[in-house]
């Protein structure tokens, strides 16, 4: 039995709130279960370097946890990054970059940020769900003001987490299920496709049989979040 009582592959209580941050083009603070991230996009009218004259946008992310997220206070990062953070932020970029055919884009930069106000288990996952909608809402903001000519297609993108406790698979890991996990994995789709999916065994080696079951589970997963995007206005 799971301390929250919660089925193996049931997710966390999931709430989304739009426009947490008015002066953001497009926000949203995702609540899965005690981990709480606040997502919110700026447009730049402007590309990095590497795609000047390339006819395409851009998206990036940061993402931090802000001191009091934590049991213990976690040190806010000046300057430069943790190596932890920039893994993280990273895989965010590399997901929401999915979402969309970059061209639509094109002299744009989407820039994301995801900061965890509260951390119970899964927040680089809770971060790409959140901040999958925030571009969805920063970008029909874009097509409203007629800062791009059409709505481009966009691919349902969501992330979950999936592992192995106790010789058990589990979705969505909290904070204590994850401290005492036998293998970890995060899992990322666009579109019902994989886009990432990082498995590590703690303790020993998983078979084929319980990867796909924690595969499985996260697939699930994934299809109920991606039921999230019904509710975008």
């Amino acid at each position: 039995m799971r301390s929250d009582k919660r089925a193996l592959d049931e997710l966390r209580p999931v709430t989304i709130e739009f426009d947490a941050q008015p002066n953001a083009d497009g926000s949203v603070l995702i609540k899965m279960g005690n981990t709480h991230v606040l997502c919110g996009v700026s447009v730049e009218n402007k590309v990095p370097p590497f795609l000047v004259d390339t006819g395409k946008g851009w998206i990036t992310a940061e993402y931090s946890i802000l001191p009091g997220a934590t049991s213990s206070r976690y040190r806010r990062e000046t300057g430069s990054r943790s190596g932890r953070s920039m893994e993280i932020q990273r895989l965010i970029g590399r997901s929401l970059r999915m979402m969309v055919d970059l061209e639509a884009l094109a002299g744009f930069t989407l820039r994301v940020d995801c900061d965890v106000l509260n951390a119970d288990g899964g927040t680089r996952t809770a971060a790409i769900t959140g901040g999958a909608l925030a571009v969805n809402a920063a970008i029909a903001r874009m097509v409203a003001e007629n800062r791009l000519p059409a709505l481009p297609r966009l691919q349902q993108t969501a992330a979950i987490s999936a592992g192995l406790v106790g010789g058990t698979v589990l979705l969505d890991l909290d904070y204590q299920e994850d401290s005492q996990a036998d293998a970890d994995g995060n899992f990322v789709m666009a579109g019902g496709r994989w886009v990432e999916i990082q498995v590590t065994a703690e303790a020993a080696p998983i078979s084929d049989e319980q990867f796909e079951t924690i595969r499985h589970y996260a697939a699930k997963g994934i299809a109920e979040l991606n039921a999230l995007w019904d509710t975008v206005s």
